[in-house]
């Protein structure tokens, strides 16, 4: 994430911990606001990098791959039958 998404995330984190800290609940309201608006800004961002990526080819890391498996870094998944005894 870049710094200029990260700082508002953080600087409306500290305003919301120092509205819960003073028990004030007409502040506490407008911070949550605040941080949910900074992280929707910042998600938004971390969305489009990773359609970014998986339009180069490339599933991002843990995503559903073409064949229904997920991309991780050394997988060695072999497929097995299996036959249920009752």
């Amino acid at each position: 994430m870049s710094d200029d998404k990260k700082k508002p995330i953080e600087e409306a984190l500290t305003e919301l911990k120092a509205a819960y800290e003073a028990k004030d609940v007409a502040l506490i309201a407008p911070a949550l606001d605040k941080i949910n608006e900074a992280w929707k800004v910042a998600s938004e961002e971390m969305y489009k990098a990773q359609a970014e990526a998986q339009q180069g080819g490339e599933p991002a890391q843990g995503e559903p791959t073409a064949d229904g498996g997920s991309a991780t870094e050394g997988d060695n998944v072999e497929d097995v039958d299996f036959e249920e005894v009752k």
